[in-house]
């Protein structure tokens, strides 16, 4: 049960750093409403909470690099289904090699 928590954690600070800089990105880049970026702000805000909600025993360091490797699989996932840009073999590969070092080093049994 932990590691599945701790996997949403990861899931959900994923979509609001990626969805909160894709409001922002809308707003300076596609010249959209300023209320964009304002909520965007808020879920930057918020991406920066979730991380602190993982387990006490995993420090800084190791929860913000294993987060690194779900963030590179969830912007390939978000540039799919958002930007329609298809992943190809290699965007499939290195997400797999992420996915790979995030379960080293967030859930490997340590002696």
């Amino acid at each position: 049960m932990g590691q599945a928590r701790s996997l949403i954690y990861f899931l959900l600070a994923g979509l609001c750093e990626i969805g909160g800089g894709y409001l922002v990105w809308l707003w300076l880049r596609e010249r959209r409403s300023v209320f964009l970026a304002l909520a965007g702000g808020i879920i930057l805000f918020l991406y920066g909470i979730i991380p602190t909600l993982q387990p006490s025993n995993a420090n800084f360091g190791r929860v913000y690099a294993a987060y690194g490797g779900i963030f590179v699989v969830l912007s390939i996932l978000w540039g799919w289904q958002i930007d329609k840009m298809v992943p190809d073999r290699f965007d499939l590969l290195g997400g797999a090699v992420c996915l790979a070092g995030v379960l080293i080093i967030m859930y490997w049994p340590r002696g």
